[in-house]
C-alpha cells in the first residue's frame, strides 16, 4: 500500500469505523493497531439507532448484525422489590426508521475488521505497532511508531486519534490532562446461557442507583431449547476517596467474589444469583471515564471514540458514539477536504455536544430516574405513578436521548451523515 493521506492510532470500533468510513468517501488510509492479534473480546454492547443507521449506510446491513446481536424491543428500568419504574418500545417498535441492536463486542468489532481488510486490503490494517506521539508540520504529520523492530516514524496528511481511554494520542495533545477518573462504581461482566425475560429482547435496569443489575439478551433464542446468550452486568457503588488500589483496569474474576452482593435477588421472573452463577466466567473492572477537553484538536490531528470522550456505560452510547464520530468526520472532510479545516469543524460540531454527554453519564444518564425514586421514597413503592408522575419519567428520557443524538424526529428526519456515492476530490 502506498502512503496514505490518513493514519489512524486504535483499531477498535471507532478506528474502523472511521477507516470504513474513509475508504466509502475516496480518500486512503491505514489504521495501526497495537494488539498482534485481534481476538472477538469484551461482552454485550448497545448500537443505539443513530449507529446502526450508519452501519447501515456503511453496507453493514441488518443480516449481518443479526449474526452478531438481536435488535432491541424494550429498555426498563425495574426497582429493587421488582416493581416497575419506566419502560418504553425500542428501535423500530418504538417509531425509529432503524433497529437498536444489543451485540457482543468483540464481534461487532471482528465484523468491522473483516469487512475494513476485504474493502481496503489487508495491510491496510497493520496489527502489533502502536502510535506513541506526533508531531507536525505546515505540510502533514509525523507519526512516531513504536513495534518490535523498534522506533519508525510515517507521514500522512491527517492523524486520527482513536486509541482508547488510555490515549497516546490525546496524551500528547494535552499532557497536563487529570488522571482518569473513578467515581466508585464497581462492575462486573458476564454471559449466561437463559431464557430471556420480559418482551425475549428487553434491556432491564434492576435495582437501585448504587445497586444495580443491567441485563439483555445478545443473540436471538435457540428454537429448540428457547436459550439465549443473555449479557449481564452486576454493578455496586463503594467509596472511591481511596482510588483505585487494584492492579489494572480489567480482570477476570471468579463468581463468588462478588455474588454475595445479590444473593436475595429472588423475583417470579428471575433469579439473579442463578443468572450470576450460569456464567462460565466473568470480568471485573471499574466504571472509569475522563473529564472533557476543551478540544479535541491538534492542527492536523484529532480525537475520536474513547480518546476523545471516554464516558460512563449507563447510557449505553459509547461504541455507538465513537461510530457517529467517524462518520461525522468523513462528512465533513467531503465539504472542507482532507485538511486541518475539516477537523475543525467536525470538532466545533461534536466536542461541546459530547462532553456535556460524558458530564450527564457521571450523573447516571438515563439511570438518573433511579437517582430519583431513591432520593423521593428510599427506593421502595407501590406506585411509581405516585412517586414520580409518567410526564417528568418521559420528559427526563427525552432530554436524554436529544443530548446523546438519538432523538426519535430529530434522527428520522435527518439526511444522510453521507450521500450515497459521495466521494471527496483531489
Amino acid at each position: 500500500m502506498s502512503d496514505p493521506r490518513v493514519l489512524i492510532a486504535g483499531g477498535g470500533i471507532g478506528g474502523l469505523a472511521a477507516a470504513l468510513t474513509l475508504h466509502q468517501i475516496g480518500v486512503s488510509c491505514r489504521v495501526i493497531e497495537s494488539v498482534a492479534e485481534l481476538k472477538p473480546l469484551g461482552v454485550g454492547i448497545n448500537l443505539q439507532p443513530n449507529a446502526v443507521r450508519e452501519l447501515i449506510d456503511l453496507g453493514i446491513g441488518t443480516d449481518r448484525l443479526d449474526e452478531i446481536g438481536v435488535p432491541a424491543r424494550e429498555w426498563a428500568l425495574v426497582g429493587r422489590n421488582g416493581n416497575d419504574i419506566y419502560s418504553e418500545p425500542r428501535g423500530t417498535l418504538a417509531g425509529y426508521d432503524w433497529p437498536q441492536y444489543a451485540v457482543h463486542r468483540g464481534r461487532l468489532h471482528m465484523l468491522l475488521a473483516e469487512t475494513f481488510r476485504a474493502r481496503a486490503g489487508q495491510d491496510a490494517l497493520v496489527l502489533g505497532r502502536k502510535i506513541t506521539g506526533y508531531r507536525q508540520d505546515a505540510a502533514g504529520v509525523t507519526a512516531v511508531i513504536e513495534g518490535p523492530e523498534g522506533p519508525r516514524e510515517e507521514r500522512a496528511e491527517i492523524l486520527i486519534g482513536a486509541d482508547g481511554i488510555h490515549s497516546a494520542i490525546r496524551a500528547a495533545m494535552h499532557p497536563d490532562q487529570p488522571p482518569i477518573n473513578w467515581g466508585g462504581a464497581l462492575m462486573w461482566r458476564g454471559t449466561t446461557r437463559t431464557k430471556p425475560i420480559r418482551t425475549g429482547s428487553s434491556f432491564v435496569g434492576l435495582g437501585t442507583h448504587e445497586h444495580r443489575l443491567v441485563i439483555y439478551p445478545i443473540s436471538a433464542p435457540d428454537p429448540d431449547t428457547g436459550l439465549a446468550e443473555v449479557n449481564w452486568i452486576a454493578e455496586v457503588t463503594v467509596d472511591p476517596s481511596g482510588g483505585w488500589q487494584k492492579t489494572g483496569w480489567f480482570r477476570e474474576t471468579g463468581i463468588e467474589e462478588f455474588i454475595h452482593h445479590f444473593e436475595g435477588w429472588n423475583y417470579d421472573w428471575l433469579d439473579v444469583p442463578e443468572l450470576l452463577r450460569g456464567a462460565e466466567v466473568a470480568f471485573e473492572n471499574p466504571m472509569i471515564d475522563r473529564d472533557p477537553i476543551p478540544t479535541w484538536r491538534d492542527g492536523r490531528v484529532v480525537l475520536i471514540g474513547d480518546a476523545a470522550h471516554a464516558m460512563y456505560p449507563t447510557g449505553s452510547n459509547g461504541a455507538s458514539q465513537a461510530i457517529v464520530d467517524g462518520r461525522v468526520l468523513g462528512a465533513e472532510m467531503l465539504s472542507h477536504g482532507v485538511t486541518e479545516a475539516a477537523l475543525a469543524a467536525f470538532d466545533a460540531r461534536l466536542c461541546g455536544p459530547i462532553s456535556e454527554v460524558v458530564l450527564r453519564n457521571r450523573g447516571a444518564g438515563p439511570f438518573g430516574l433511579l437517582n430519583l425514586v431513591n432520593e423521593r421514597c428510599g427506593g421502595a413503592f407501590d406506585s411509581i405513578d405516585e412517586v414520580i408522575p409518567s410526564e417528568e419519567r418521559a420528559a427526563f428520557m427525552a432530554g436524554y436521548k436529544a443530548a446523546a443524538g438519538f432523538a426519535m424526529d430529530q434522527l428520522n428526519s435527518a439526511p444522510p451523515t453521507i450521500a450515497p456515492g459521495a466521494r471527496v476530490s483531489g
